[in-house]
Formats: C-alpha cells, structure tokens, sequence
C-alpha cells in the first residue's frame, strides 16, 4: 500500500508536465468542471478500419484522441479492493464524461473534419456498453511499446494482464448517443 501512495503522488507529480507535453486538453462538462477525459487531435497512423456503422478510418484521417485522467481516477477508486467496483466506477465516469465530449467535438474548429474518437486501453470492459468499438492492435512493436507504457496504471488497479486494444466510435455515433445533453 505505502509503495502504491508513493507511486501515486509521483505520478501525481509529473501528471501536468506529461499534460503540457501531450498537447492534452481537459473536457469540461456543466459548469466548466473537469472530467475524467482529456482529449487531442490526432493522425491516424494504423491501419484501414471499418466501423460498425460503415465509417471508414485510414491512415491521415483526423481523430480525437481521448486519455484517461488516470491520477484523478486512480484517486476516485484507490480505497476500493474489489475489482467489479473499480470497474463500475470507470464506467459510470466514462458514461457521464461522453456527452462533454460530444459537445466538445461539436465546437471545435476542426469538427467537420473529425472522423471519429480512438483510445487505446487495457480497461475495456464496458466499452461496447458506452458504444465503442474494440480493435486489436496490429503492429506488434507498438503492442509491446503500450504494454510498457499501461503497466503503471495496470499495477496501481490490481489488473494482473495487460491487453493493449484500440477503442474507435465514429463522430456520427459518439453525436447521436451522447450530442446536445450538456
């Protein structure tokens, strides 16, 4: 546990400076509040995907890439042992975090070329719930590069596997579930 908090604090520590270098912006829902989301426009590098509803993602094509606010979340659920809380809470912090999103897209001065949101996790649990679509990550090295990169927040929740998957929605499916609520 005492090696945990102090895992957290330093994370905590260097949070904002990965922040700043990231070029992250924070997704405020009512009332200008922060959400557990912090997104950025993005190239899509990988390849070809088809989605669900007939969207088409190729290389060069501009998406919004979402993070989790890890520290705030690893925060939010630090005191929880079992693992099926843990979970609710990511989801119904997620959920809630969508339509801030939404809005967020709709605002921007690039949204008419927005494609679609992407994320990579090793928490996907839920994921298909919120609407996303699961991808596996096809080019290994970068596979092995996000298992490194997800092992802090994989070991500060417990989760004993890591399993790197792209999350995509299309913006036309993110704008029809969760637009016009905030």
């Amino acid at each position: 546990m005492f090696m945990r908090t102090c895992f957290l604090y330093f994370w905590g520590s260097i949070d904002p400076i990965y922040f700043t270098c990231s070029r992250l912006t924070y997704i405020v829902g009512p009332n200008q509040k922060r959400t557990l989301l912090r997104a950025r426009l993005t190239k899509y590098k990988g390849a070809k995907m088809v989605l669900s509803d007939g969207t088409v993602i190729e290389k060069g094509d501009l998406l919004v890439k979402i993070h989790l606010h890890n520290v705030k979340l690893l925060k939010k659920f630090s005191k929880q042992s079992n693992d099926m809380k843990r979970a609710v809470i990511i989801y119904h912090s997620v959920k809630q975090a969508m339509p801030s999103l939404a809005t967020y897209i709709e605002n921007h001065v690039e949204q008419e070329r927005v494609k679609g949101i992407i994320g990579i996790t090793n928490l996907s649990k839920g994921g298909k719930k919120l609407g996303f679509e699961e991808k596996a990550l096809q080019n290994k090295f970068y596979r092995i590069f996000k298992k490194i990169t997800l092992f802090p927040i994989s070991f500060l929740a417990g989760k004993k596997s890591i399993k790197p998957v792209y999350l995509f929605m299309s913006k036309g499916k993110l704008l029809m579930k969760y637009g016009n609520r905030c």
